[in-house]
């Protein structure tokens, strides 16, 4: 052979290799592709809970006020509850901000190897009476203060959920009182 044959014998091999290698790695790439798609896992149907919250407060141990609370979640989702006023209040003379005096509880559940795991915050909080529970008397009435006081009460917990059990996720004690307050979750599967 010539080496003129030879070298196009050699060319053409050369352009035929990266063709076929080129051709491969095409196919190899959608081949992945296609793989990766029916390997992924088949979405999971919505799961629906319900919440029911109860902030309990005690005196010595026992029950003296209770406010209840629901909502209905789904799972890897976050509701809130918010009730309460806007409370105006002046800082400078002209200038208003506004306060939000209430309760705000904020929820979210997550599953999570086949776990379910609830991250709640309440928030509540309410005007001190004058005097600091001192009640008005005939010789000393209730005064208007302009400089509102607010007592103020936050539980940020996170917890594994158990299933249609009360759970007591935080508590806190007044430190102006022998009160105690309790933030308790029920966690309900609907459906």
């Amino acid at each position: 052979m010539s080496m003129l044959k030879k070298t196009v014998l050699a060319g053409a091999l050369l352009v035929a290799l990266v063709v076929a290698v080129g051709s491969n790695k095409g196919w190899t790439q959608e081949s992945s592709v296609s793989t990766k798609s029916t390997t992924q896992e088949p979405a999971r149907p919505l799961e629906a809970f319900r919440l029911d919250c109860s902030i309990n407060e005690l005196e010595d141990g026992k029950k003296v006020n209770s406010r209840q609370y629901a909502m209905n979640l789904n799972a890897n989702d976050a509701n809130e509850i918010k009730i309460g006023s806007r409370m105006p209040v002046e800082p400078k003379p002209g200038e208003f901000q506004y306060l939000d005096i209430g309760t705000s509880i904020w929820a979210r559940l997550e599953t999570r190897n086949d776990q379910l795991g609830l991250s709640v915050r309440a928030e509540l909080s309410n005007f001190a009476s004058a005097g600091l529970g001192t009640p008005p008397t005939p010789e000393k009435p209730q005064e208007h203060d302009p400089r509102p006081v607010i007592r103020q009460l936050k539980i940020n917990a996170s917890t594994l959920v158990l299933l249609g059990k009360p759970m007591v996720v935080g508590i806190v004690d007044d430190p102006n009182s022998k009160r105690q307050f309790q933030l308790e979750v029920t966690v309900t599967k609907l459906r």
